[in-house]
């Protein structure tokens, strides 16, 4: 990820002071927040200052990391690390990456023989888990890249690139490499409501890697794709469930279905971290359930050049804030992985 010809990552760790872009004033202001404490580091992502399924796994994994570091060197260190992933695991409930990374700093620190060991123990898993992230995203970009052709019409919802990521990303991930290797590929980007993930994050992020697309609405993509205009679909995964059924993006269903039904081959992309193998399928995944506000107000940059919200809804009106759908995994062509493309019903593969 450059930004102004800099490299960054999404998210970090310096000694016990975790750092990451804040998400939620991008594209208009372009901010590094650190959080001192494991309850600030949740509170971040609960507020979606960070936000996607692999940048919210490596923050999670630094939050365990600083429960170990704050937690007394006495008999109650073990009772303070359980209770500090319990104040993690509250924050956001679809997301599988999320209890990936919490549950393994924890068998990291709980396998040390002293608390000095732990808390060494913890902050290497932390920073295991956002190498890796990286490294997936990597890897899923050149096993993805080879499905799109010169001059691909790629169609994407909600954001699942560097930002939703340590970096690289995961569906805009073979984008980013085909783009690289020389190919022409296009982009619309679905806006995706109500925190307008697309227009305000994927759209910052092809700009800044100079890779041409258009922000669509949403309720546009199924006419763009009866149009001949979409090549591919491909969206993220916030939990895949072990027959292959997907949690993404509340709306991602929908272009599933017309992409189905039209067609057009309909990939998902994700890190093996985000399978769930003791979930059986869709059915069993939690949806999250967010503030009606995030409906009935809309965040941006104002005309008086300050950043802040504006009513939609009329007064007294209520809203139903669903953040996840589940995909069914027959209206999926293939799941993207660090380890090669998997057919649904295969995933189990990529993690046996």
């Amino acid at each position: 990820m450059k930004i102004n010809g800099v490299h960054y990552r999404t998210v970090w760790m310096e000694k016990t002071v975790v750092k990451m872009i804040n998400q939620a004033v991008l594209p208009h202001f372009f901010r590094i927040e650190e959080f001192k404490t494991h309850q600030e580091t949740a509170r971040a992502i609960t507020d979606m200052i960070v936000r996607g399924a692999g940048a919210i796994g490596a923050t999670a994994g630094y939050g365990m990391a600083q429960v170990v570091l704050e937690a007394p060197d006495t008999s109650a260190f073990l009772d303070a690390v359980a209770a500090g992933a319990q104040t993690l695991t509250r924050t956001r409930p679809t997301a599988q990456n999320l209890f990936y990374a919490i549950d393994r700093v924890s068998v990291a620190a709980k396998a040390a023989r002293t608390v000095p060991e732990a808390r060494a123990s913890a902050v290497q898993a932390a920073e295991q888990i956002a190498e890796e992230d990286l490294s997936s995203c990597a890897s899923i970009g050149c096993h993805g890249a080879s499905l799109l052709k010169d001059g691909a019409r790629v169609l994407t919802h909600c954001n699942a690139g560097w930002l939703a990521f340590v970096d690289w990303g995961s569906a805009l991930a073979p984008v980013y490499t085909a783009v690289r290797e020389g190919k022409r590929v296009f982009v619309y980007a679905d806006e995706t409501r109500p925190w307008n993930q697309g227009s305000r994050l994927t759209s910052f992020e092809l700009g800044n890697e100079g890779v041409s697309h258009a922000i669509v609405t949403d309720n546009a993509s199924g006419f763009l794709m009866q149009r001949g205009q979409v090549d591919i679909v491909i969206v993220g995964a916030d939990r895949i469930a072990a027959n292959g059924d997907v949690a993404n993006k509340i709306g991602t269903y929908e272009k599933a279905v017309v992409a189905h039904e039209l067609g057009i081959p309909f990939y998902v992309a994700a890190p093996t971290s985000t399978i769930d193998r003791n979930c059986p399928n869709g059915d069993a995944i939690p949806i999250e359930e967010r503030a009606e506000d995030e409906v009935l107000y809309c965040r941006g940059l104002l005309d008086s050049g300050e950043f802040g919200r504006v009513r939609l809804a009329p007064p007294g009106a209520r809203a139903c804030n669903l953040a996840f759908d589940v995909t069914p995994a027959r209206y999926i062509t293939g799941i993207i992985t660090q380890k090669g493309v998997f057919a649904p019903g295969e995933i189990l593969q990529a993690v046996s």
